[in-house]
């Protein structure tokens, strides 16, 4: 893991308080309205070393927060990795063992396979399966305009656009290392109502992203109708500027343990030319598929099998 080179912003809020729960699951609460409604999850620390998550899910317990109609979950899913959030090297809280949001496909759940996050997926996935929103709240390596990661289906984009926020939307297939979280079973089935974002709010300790969090967070709740709305309308912000989004086109994935950048992006980076290098893997070159191609969340973590950046195109709503 590549030391970190952006200041730490935010500190890690205390959840210890949050460890009982009400589910049987250890960090995971759910509150009932008695009410006919969608359960609505909101997710942090699915990575331990984003905050931002932490942060939002922490003011909503403070905040009181109780469905208006429905079910709300209030979870922090990797919370082993979040607990050892050191800001001396604050990335190597990332996980335990192994990436928790790789692991959600059946093959692998279901597999002989065992870590750290496998067992915390597997003790979850029984909730998730009772979840018909869900909000999962990530931050980035970089720091590079806030995204939403939509998937690749019309459900996720018609989502991610209710929402208004944040400026830029990505419909994307995920990575070749594993299904993440919000593909996970009638998420990612286009004949479900089921469905599931993913905010990447940017990077991981700035503290604009705890600000995004919390927007999305709002708005999210806002379009569930879940909530008493006055509590909504307190905390949010103006009406954002109109989304713009974007369709990965290719997933770039490392192929051998010599892969580097021809430059220090850090993503939203608009490439003009098809056919324009922009790294090396080993001795063959990674070049742009067509022009104005847009670079999403190249990543410092140059393993292979890993998503070294994906390369999209702007697209209408």
């Amino acid at each position: 893991m590549a030391p970190t080179r952006d200041p730490i912003e935010l500190s890690p809020p205390d959840i210890s308080a949050y460890q009982k729960g009400n589910t049987g699951i250890d960090y995971v609460t759910t509150y009932d309205s008695g009410v006919a409604g969608p359960h609505v999850m909101v997710n942090a620390v699915t990575h331990g070393n984003e905050l931002c998550g932490a942060i939002v899910v922490d003011f909503l317990f403070q905040q009181g927060v109780k469905p208006t109609r429905g079910k709300l979950t209030l979870s922090f899913a990797n919370y082993q990795a979040f607990l050892n959030f050191d800001a001396r090297h604050p990335g190597m809280s990332r996980y335990v063992d192994e990436d928790f949001n790789r692991l959600w496909s059946t093959d692998v759940l279901d597999g002989p396979r065992d870590s750290t996050e496998l067992r915390r997926a597997r003790e979850m996935r029984p909730l998730i399966d009772t979840v018909d929103l869900l909000l999962d709240i990530h931050s980035m390596q970089t720091r590079a305009p806030a995204l939403m990661l939509a998937g690749p289906l019309p459900k996720g984009r018609q989502l991610a656009g209710a929402l208004l926020v944040p400026e830029y939307v990505v419909c994307d297939e995920g990575h070749a290392a594993g299904k993440r979280m919000r593909d996970y079973g009638d998420f990612g089935n286009p004949g479900s109502p089921k469905n599931a974002l993913l905010v990447e709010c940017g990077q991981h300790w700035e503290s604009a992203s705890a600000d995004v969090a919390m927007q999305t967070t709002l708005r999210f709740l806002k379009h569930c109708d879940v909530v008493d709305p006055a509590f909504i309308d307190k905390h949010l912000a103006p009406t954002p500027p109109p989304q713009k989004f974007i369709t990965v086109t290719d997933p770039i994935t490392i192929k051998s343990d010599n892969f580097s950048f021809v430059d220090e992006f850090v993503g939203m980076e608009v490439i003009e030319k098809k056919g324009t290098v922009i790294g090396h893997d080993d001795a063959d070159p990674v070049t742009t598929p067509h022009d104005e191609c847009v670079l999403i969340m190249p990543s410092r973590r140059t393993a292979p099998g890993q998503t070294a950046v994906r390369l999209g195109q702007f697209i209408s709503a």
